[in-house]
C-alpha cells in the first residue's frame, strides 16, 4: 500500500507542478511533512544535498523519500510517479506541437504560469528560510545570530560572483568550501 501512495503522491506533484523543482517544493513540503515520511528538518538538510548533487531536484526528492519509507522499491515508485506525467505530457506536446505553438490560448497559459512559478519559487525561499534561520519564529536576535550572518554573507559572495559572471561550478564549490569552513567555527557549534 506504501508503495502506491508514494507513487500516487509524487505523480500528482509531477502532474500539477510547472517551473521545476523549486516551484515543486511547496507541494513537496506539504505533502512530505503531511504523510510524515520526513521532518521538516530532513527535507532542509536534503533540499541542501539535493541541490549539491547531479540530477534534477524533483528526482532527487522523490528517490530520497521514497527510500526513506519504503526501501529501494519506495524509491522507485516514488521516482516513476514524479517522472511520469512529465513524460506523458512532453509526448503530448510533439506530438501536437505545430498546433500548440500558435495557440493565444496556450501562449495566454504560459503567460499567466510564469508569475506563479515566481511566487512559488519565492515561497520555497520563505518557508526554507524560515526553517532554517526562524525556527523558533522571527526574532531580531535571530538576525544577528553567527548562522544567519555567515550565511548573509556567504550569499552575498556567491551573489556577487554571479553577476561577475563567474563560473556556476566554481560558485557552488566555493560555496561548499566555504559553508564546510564556517560549520567548523567555534561560534557555529
Amino acid at each position: 500500500m506504501i508503495f502506491l501512495e508514494l507513487f500516487w503522491t509524487f505523480f500528482m506533484i509531477g502532474a500539477f507542478t510547472f517551473g521545476g523543482g523549486y516551484a515543486m517544493l511547496p507541494l513537496v513540503q506539504a505533502q512530505v511533512l503531511a504523510h510524515g515520511w520526513l521532518s521538516s528538518e530532513e527535507l532542509v538538510n536534503f533540499i541542501a544535498v539535493s541541490e549539491s548533487t547531479p540530477g534534477p531536484f524533483a528526482v532527487n526528492v522523490s528517490t530520497y523519500a521514497g527510500m526513506q519509507t519504503g526501501g529501494l522499491f519506495g524509491a522507485f515508485c516514488a521516482t516513476l510517479g514524479v517522472v511520469l506525467p512529465s513524460f506523458l505530457i512532453i509526448l503530448l506536446v510533439a506530438r501536437c506541437f505545430v498546433k500548440f505553438q500558435s495557440s493565444r490560448v496556450v501562449q495566454g497559459c504560459m503567460f499567466g504560469l510564469k508569475p506563479a512559478v515566481v511566487g512559488l519559487i519565492a515561497a520555497a525561499v520563505v518557508s526554507t528560510g524560515q526553517t532554517v534561520f526562524f525556527e523558533n519564529g522571527f526574532s531580531a536576535a535571530a538576525l544577528g545570530s553567527p548562522a544567519f550572518l555567515c550565511s548573509a554573507g556567504i550569499f552575498l559572495l556567491m551573489l556577487i560572483l554571479s553577476m561577475k559572471k563567474a563560473h556556476p561550478i566554481l560558485i557552488i564549490l566555493l560555496s561548499a568550501v566555504l559553508g564546510i569552513g564556517v560549520g567548523y567555527l567555534p561560534f557555529m557549534a
